[in-house]
């Protein structure tokens, strides 16, 4: 199980895994977008987009998040993208980290609970991130629920670092009874599926109303599903003609990263954009290949510093440490905050005390029914009594 393996902090990006949960909201205006629309399968598309846009801050992010510590926190207030977010780590074996977004403007709410399960190959690890999404557009009584496609990083012993995500994302829409299927293509031999998405929105009858296709690290389109099928018949002839005319041999082995046919997407005509990528900014590499949303994540100021609770990331020495480029310093920090966990898990087995989890509680999601963590309310009160010492 390697969520209990202590890892060298050289292997790790300078946030903890709550603040990259938080990159979710990157894309938060399509969630805007989508509450504007009179027409449900609009909705949905907007709604299809920004659960691939959750996704594409993870291309090239090869460094992994610190590992929240139990009753860690993560608060995140952004007028500018008309949102604020708070999560919690709420359980440390599994790990589980849970979060609860609202539109400033009581447009929306966005909930989740992640709990990454891993699984080692040798080469790659798998992460699987278990745990429901859910999405509730206010002004139209509507509730989306999803989980997300499967992430791999592969070489992770010797070679490039490179990520796929592949998988079924089914979003639902639980008032309508829409669905919007889409598959996260595995690369293939070639790499000609290469981050590649494509699915469809239907009915409760099955009946498709749109096909969506694009990558996951660039952008997504929405077309016909009639003209959709017949640019894909189109595409396979041609694919299978061109492998009749050259026969390949390639050894199943090859773990490097294949480089994809053609850098774009190519465009169906008659195709609607629904989301592009922003661009990284210009010095991106030297900075664990962060978009601009990641690099203000840990930013805090005098003001900050004195209404976040003390168990926020942004106070967590190891990860502070690690920014500044002191990387022993990091290191043993990190070392320290560990043990102190450890002991402090003992010490409550002793007691038999159970951990009380301060701002989520357990219960059934409303939509899914499935097991889930809601949010508790009271938080953005700034009554921060009991806090656990956990730095």
């Amino acid at each position: 199980e390697l969520s209990k393996i202590t890892m060298p902090v050289i292997f790790n990006e300078p946030l903890s895994f709550l603040q990259r949960l938080t990159e979710y909201m990157e894309h938060t205006y399509l969630i805007h977008k989508a509450s504007s629309f009179a027409d449900p399968v609009e909705r949905m598309q907007c709604v299809a987009a920004f659960a691939v846009s959750a996704v594409a801050s993870q291309w090239e992010r090869t460094g992994k998040p610190f590992n929240p510590l139990l009753g860690e926190t993560y608060e995140l207030v952004r007028d500018d993208l008309g949102f604020r977010l708070i999560s919690e780590q709420v359980s440390h074996h599994p790990p589980i980290s849970a979060f609860h977004a609202e539109g400033l403007n009581n447009d929306f709410i966005f909930h989740g609970s992640i709990y990454p399960k891993l699984k080692f190959w040798g080469k790659s690890v798998e992460a699987e991130p278990k745990g429901t999404i859910t999405l509730e557009l206010l002004e139209h009584n509507e509730a989306y629920t999803w989980t997300n496609p499967t992430c791999c990083v592969h070489n992770i012993i010797v070679g490039k670092l490179w990520i796929e995500q592949y998988g079924n994302v089914e979003i639902t829409n639980h008032k309508t009874g829409d669905k919007c299927v889409l598959n996260f293509k595995p690369c293939g031999l070639f790499g000609k599926e290469l981050h590649k998405v494509e699915g469809y929105i239907q009915d409760k009858s099955k009946k498709k109303l749109c096909a969506l296709y694009g990558k996951w690290t660039e952008c997504l389109y929405s077309v016909d599903p009639a003209t959709f099928d017949a640019y894909k018949k189109n595409d396979k002839k041609n694919t299978e003609e061109k492998k009749n005319s050259k026969q390949v041999s390639a050894s199943e082995e090859s773990d490097e990263m294949p480089m994809p046919d053609s850098e774009s997407v190519f465009v169906i005509p008659g195709s609607v954009l629904l989301w592009r990528i922003a661009p990284r900014p210009p010095n991106s590499a030297q900075m664990y290949n962060f978009t601009s949303f990641a690099m203000v994540l840990n930013e805090v100021d005098k003001e900050m510093e004195s209404v976040i609770p003390k168990t926020d990331c942004r106070l967590r020495p190891d990860i502070r440490a690690m920014e500044n480029g002191e990387i022993d310093q990091a290191s043993e920090e990190k070392k320290r905050l560990e043990e102190k966990q450890r002991a402090a898990r003992k010490n409550r087995s002793k007691s038999e005390e159970d951990w009380k989890t301060r701002w989520f509680h357990q219960g059934p999601n409303p939509y899914s029914g499935a097991q889930d963590w809601l949010y508790s309310g009271s938080y953005w009160d700034r009554n921060y009594f009991n806090l656990p010492d956990i730095y």
